[in-house]
């Protein structure tokens, strides 16, 4: 049966999961709120949802109410949520971090109502605009902590990714955390440093317009990626990012050391452990 949706945060993830929940019949209706009336007015264009409404009043007119905003606006905002969520309808998030959102409300009366996931998909681009089908098709989604939650609530969450084409993995928080600081969000604090340096160092705009092959575009394109959305992300996970990026300097340091010694094996061997890499991705 179709349902009544509300989705607060209308950007490339929000955005993108109205889109296909619409397109699939899942949704019967989609309401939308945002802070920002110019991404509401947009949404509404786009017919990425076909109401706006006060975030209080979407929510009570929801039999699903996704929360897709900032983490740091999410852990804010989720006591509140739960505080005014109606009998029998579910709240779930889509943030990229877990542990602290949940500690927020483990004691919480309607905790059992509320399902934290997190779908393992995004561009570098955001706000309404950005939105589009098929985001998350194959793409992997986690639902944390969900023995924590109703089983008709996880189920419901479940429904959603199916209709999203998206393939569930369950983790505890901690886990989520762990893993995500290492292959999300490294990648971004990486791409944010590759940018910085050659903006430092190459003055000259053409040339890195010119330059920049396809390497350079793909490594640095996460750089895009909105300050709003990834400085809480980087802070709420430093638990897990910090050791990462600790390890990842070294490497980059003992590169540095077999580059300017000459130590053409030593890098040899460096480059080719490096290429391990590709028969994990490749996994199927």
């Amino acid at each position: 049966m179709s349902k009544t949706i509300s989705v607060i945060g209308l950007g490339l993830i929000g955005g993108s999961i109205a889109l296909d929940l619409k397109k699939s019949g899942f949704a019967s209706k989609v309401i939308g709120t945002d802070k920002s009336k110019l991404h509401e007015k947009e949404a509404l264009e786009l017919s990425i949802v076909d109401e706006i409404m006060p975030m209080d009043e979407a929510i009570c007119s929801s039999e699903l109410t996704i929360l897709s905003t900032p983490v740091d606006v999410s852990i804010k905002l989720l006591p509140h949520l739960l505080d005014i969520l109606p009998d029998g309808s579910v709240l779930m998030d889509v943030g990229s971090t877990k542990s602290s959102l949940i500690e927020k409300v483990k004691n919480h009366p309607n905790r059992k109502s509320f399902v934290p996931s997190h779908p393992m998909a995004g561009t570098e681009y955001s706000g309404p605009s950005a939105a589009f089908h098929g985001l998350f098709k194959d793409r992997a989604a986690i639902l944390c902590n969900s023995n924590e939650s109703h089983q008709i609530a996880v189920h419901l969450v479940s429904q959603v990714y199916y209709h999203l084409g998206s393939r569930l993995i369950l983790m505890d928080a901690e886990s989520h955390d762990e893993h995500v600081g290492y292959v999300s969000h490294l990648s971004h604090a990486i791409s944010y440093a590759l940018a910085v340096s050659v903006l430092e160092k190459e003055k000259d705009d053409a040339a890195i317009f010119n330059l920049a092959s396809g390497g350079f575009a793909s490594t640095v394109r996460l750089a895009k990626s909105s300050v709003d959305m990834w400085l809480p992300i980087f802070e709420q996970n430093s638990k897990y990012i910090l050791p990462i990026l600790t390890t990842y300097l070294e490497k980059l340091t003992e590169f540095k050391s077999y580059l300017e010694n000459g130590e053409s094996k030593h890098l040899y061997e460096f480059i080719k452990e490096a290429n391990r890499i590709k028969n994990k991705l490749e996994k199927k």
